[in-house]
């Protein structure tokens, strides 16, 4: 089986409850929509949540969020095949799988697009208080050209597209926070995705990064809801 559900923030209990309840295995997949959290602080609590989560029975599927660095620029990580695309783990830890962006998997069927990344609303927050904000949040030009490439190869057609933010046209205006001035948001990922969007042909797109949870159509954001991926 897999599941698919929103930003965790370091906080697995309710993915816990969800693996005792349906008896699942490490064979079962949960894709979480970035923001994982267990490459935030970059330190040995990183390596705690890590280990805690090695003993879940349930491989996790990451797709790169704001508020975590990049594998790649993590100590440990490697490259590997899965499912017919790369993908970032640490030996270590093997049911904790990260995305690479623009890469396309076969799920259950299914060619799936992943495309991580966000700008990060509490950026400055973040900073005065000196905690950890990553440069990389947000996909650069390189990210962007290997994903424009790969989808010109694949005659840009998928089956569902995995997002952390989505593009701009989705954006949930209504869960916007009050005490942000919009006009100072860096809203370059969501129009790129919406360039993106409007030249895709696709059946379902899902996108986490604004802590709710509903259905429009084929667009669904997740938080908390775990559903089974189809």
């Amino acid at each position: 089986m897999i599941y698919i559900t929103g930003d965790t923030h370091r906080r697995f209990g309710g993915i816990y409850g969800f693996c005792n309840k349906h008896k699942t295995s490490k064979e079962d997949v949960i894709i979480i929509l970035g923001d994982v959290g267990i490459n935030y602080m970059l330190d040995e609590s990183d390596y705690s949540i890590k280990k805690h989560i090695a003993e879940f029975p349930i491989t996790l599927f990451c797709v790169h969020g704001n508020h975590e660095e990049r594998p790649f620029n993590v100590e440990g990580y490697i490259e590997q095949n899965w499912h017919e695309g790369t993908v970032y783990v640490d030996p270590e830890f093997p049911n904790q799988i990260f995305a690479k962006d623009g890469e396309i998997y076969n799920l259950n069927g299914k060619r799936v697009l992943v495309l991580g990344g966000a700008y990060s609303v509490d950026k400055y927050y973040r900073l005065a208080c000196g905690w950890h904000w990553f440069e990389s949040e947000q996909p650069n030009d390189e990210i962007k050209k290997y994903v424009e490439e790969n989808l010109e190869k694949n005659n840009w057609e998928v089956d569902i597209v995995l997002s952390h933010t989505c593009p701009y046209d989705f954006m949930p205006r209504h869960l916007f926070l009050s005490s942000i001035d919009q006009n100072e948001v860096d809203y370059t990922t969501e129009l790129w995705l919406q360039k993106i969007e409007s030249n895709l042909k696709y059946d379902k797109w899902y996108f986490g990064h604004y802590h709710d949870n509903y259905k429009q159509g084929n667009v669904i954001m997740l938080y908390e809801d775990i559903l089974e991926f189809e």
